[in-house]
């Protein structure tokens, strides 16, 4: 690695704790009902909503009401979505005509978008009209990403109170991250990303006239499968049925759409889904090396700033920055070792006597896949943060990073996306790996375990235990059928080891609601829209409700004066103890499937 390289991970990650601790300030004040700042603009449309919708945000939960209106809320959505895909060719702002989505896709979708997933089995720019990403997945950006953060606020309450009943109103928390939080700061990215060429606009697709013409030789899929009149409809006059001819493409459709706007919510909500097909590889929706950085920064904001805003509410900023420090640790490793990986080069081009040396002063490496714009080091930056954040977007094609290079991205979906992950979801299930942690400390020194005040005890421990083994046991099960039935391996471009890669990654990304993919499985079919639309459904709701269990059980609980015996949670030695549950949980579960997948194609070459 170079000084260069150094130095942007090093600008990346200071900007990124620079700006936590003041958003996350703002958010605690946000939550707890205090001045801030844009209250007095905001207060009158917050209070007329309440006032529309019938909601009386005094009136507080239990933890069973809040989960069962987080259900309730989450599937209106999901319905609604799922008409807006399916009626889409009778709905405006239209302009290309698209068709309904198909059942199966319109599921995928809605599930995806619905629990904050945003995998996508279409390319939107020859999938969906106007209406349906801006009035349908767009919202979805917005309300999934603020029931997450509501989730997380939650659960804080569970902490802070004692002898309480209720964790607060499930529509305040939502209406909060909405009007004050995730509006505000997508309006500002929204301005920025428009002021470095980013479209916003509802004009229709424009075609052009290429300068230079060029002849284009299909491949022998262009011809579809059938007899040799409907070979012929395709071919040219005059040349034979199904032979391989040039065409000669002239004119260019350069796609459109008010794509702004719904990029910014995708990067700071932690949602990731392109309004593109190539997602953020795609120069309307990432055209400058700054729009780069503001999206990738946006990847993370949010949810580095929940780790303050959990300390300020907590009452011990020393618990936010603990938690902190943990994620930033471990994704500075891996983002090191990913770029180190993609600087050594392909092997295969190795082999053939390919230099992939770029200069001295700028080393080469791995470029397939990569944006030429970018480079090795930004792609690495963007792959590991989007998979550490439960983000999803890509500026780079993880399938074509090198077998070790792209374990690093699929290690941080699968030791359980709680390394910063989604907003209010990943810290949420940090705390969960926090309440493990102090739980074995406390059986190594033969005590009572506690965190924050409260005792944890065997129910606790229970629901944690769901939240992790749950997510775990849909990835596997859910790739050991992918890998065994012809309807899952029919859909990998690869045999061997990277096939089962781009499988397990697919069920990783699904089950623990992250979004991205490996790129080289279509994913979509019958079989994959459906399964892996059940793995983000239970990955995200199966994981909630227990949370809120936990949340539920230690709300009632009194507080427990600290003593000699307490361990600290906001020393470096618990930081310590954190990150190696969360990395043994993770290589405990997931180290024989990597052995065959990235580290059986890294030692074979294949």
């Amino acid at each position: 690695m170079t000084g260069n390289d150094i130095l942007q991970i090093v600008l990346y990650f200071g900007i990124l704790l620079l700006l936590a601790k003041p958003l996350g300030v703002y958010m605690a004040r946000v939550y707890e009902g205090q001045p801030s700042g844009l209250d007095r603009v905001l207060g009158p449309v917050e209070r007329l909503f309440y006032r529309i919708c019938g909601i009386k945000p005094e009136e507080e939960m239990s933890w069973k009401k809040y989960a069962g209106v987080v259900l309730v809320f989450s599937a209106a959505g999901f319905f609604l979505l799922y008409l807006f895909q399916r009626l889409q060719g009778l709905l405006p702002l239209n302009p290309q005509r698209f068709a309904g989505v198909s059942p199966d896709l319109a599921f995928n979708t809605s599930v995806s978008f619905t629990t904050n997933t945003n995998w996508q089995s279409y390319g939107g720019e020859t999938t969906m009209s106007y209406l349906t990403q801006m009035a349908g997945l767009g919202v979805q950006n917005f309300v999934s990403a603020a029931a997450g953060m509501a989730v997380l606020v939650a659960l804080i309450r569970g902490f802070k109170r004692h002898s309480a009943e209720t964790i607060g109103n499930f529509w305040f928390d939502l209406t909060r991250s909405t009007l004050y939080i995730l509006l505000p700061l997508a309006l500002i990215y929204s301005v920025l990303l428009v002021s470095q060429g980013v479209v916003q606009t509802f004009s229709e697709y424009q075609t052009i006239s290429l300068i230079q013409p060029v002849t284009a030789t299909p491949s022998p899929q262009f011809f579809p499968r059938g007899g040799e009149d409907e070979k012929n409809t395709l071919a040219p006059q005059g040349e034979r049925a199904g032979e391989r001819v040039g065409i000669l493409v002239a004119e260019q459709v350069i796609p459109l759409g008010p794509a702004a706007s719904q990029i910014a919510i995708k990067q700071l909500g932690t949602n990731g889904g392109g309004f593109f097909n190539v997602n953020s590889a795609h120069p309307f929706e990432n055209p400058t090396a700054f729009s780069n950085f503001l999206e990738a920064l946006a990847i993370l904001l949010i949810p580095a700033a929940l780790c303050i805003t959990f300390g300020r509410m907590a009452g011990d900023m020393r618990q936010g920055w603990a938690l902190l420090f943990a994620m930033v640790l471990i994704l500075a490793a891996l983002m090191v070792l990913c770029t180190w990986s993609e600087q050594g080069g392909n092997r295969r081009f190795a082999s053939l006597g390919v230099d992939q040396q770029a200069s001295q002063l700028q080393p080469g490496g791995n470029m397939e896949g990569k944006e030429a714009r970018f480079g090795i080091v930004s792609s690495a930056i963007w792959a590991t943060a989007t998979t550490a954040a439960s983000n999803g977007s890509v500026n780079s094609m993880h399938d074509s990073f090198t077998p070790i290079g792209g374990l690093y991205p699929m290690m941080l979906i699968q030791i359980g996306e709680v390394i910063f992950g989604g907003v209010g979801s990943g810290l949420y299930g940090m705390l969960v790996m926090a309440i493990v942690t102090v739980f074995i400390a406390g059986l190594m020194v033969g005590r009572t375990p506690e965190y924050l005040g409260k005792k944890i005890e065997m129910f606790e421990m229970k629901m944690a235990a769901l939240v992790i083994l749950i997510v775990n046991a849909l990835v596997k099960i859910g790739t050991a059928v992918g890998v065994v039935t012809t309807a899952g391996t029919s859909s990998a471009a690869n045999f061997g080891p990277h096939g089962f890669s781009e499988i397990l990654y697919a069920f990783s990304s699904a089950a623990n609601n992250n979004g991205s993919a490996f790129a080289g499985l279509n994913a979509n079919t019958l079989f994959y829209n459906t399964a892996l639309g059940i793995a983000m459904f239970l990955g995200r709701f199966w994981v909630i409700i227990p949370v809120l269990a936990i949340a539920g059980s230690l709300a009632r609980k009194k507080k427990v004066p600290a003593s000699l015996g307490t361990l600290p949670t906001h020393t470096p030695l618990f930081v310590a103890l954190l990150i190696g549950v969360v990395l043994i949980v993770g290589a405990l579960s997931f180290m024989p499937a990597w052995a065959l997948g990235p580290l059986a194609e890294q030692l074979t070459g294949r």
